[in-house]
């Protein structure tokens, strides 16, 4: 089942449980869920006040003004 997720996010949130940092995926863009992998990079030109609709691959399909 498809959903429309709104999230402001537009990069990942860093923890340090232990040696090595783990980065966890603030955007909901990652294919490897709950682990940031680099997709937010496609979420950097976002505008405020805009609503952008993602499909599976990243690419932005859909853009609209927020109301």
């Amino acid at each position: 089942m498809a959903r429309l997720i709104r999230a402001q996010g537009t990069g990942p949130i860093k923890i340090e449980p232990q040696d090595k940092p783990i980065f966890i995926c603030g955007c909901g863009l990652t294919k490897n869920f709950p682990f940031c992998d680099g997709t937010h990079k496609a979420c950097k030109a976002e505008q405020p006040g805009k609503l952008y609709v993602y499909d599976d691959q990243g690419n932005v399909i859909e853009e609209r003004n927020e109301s």
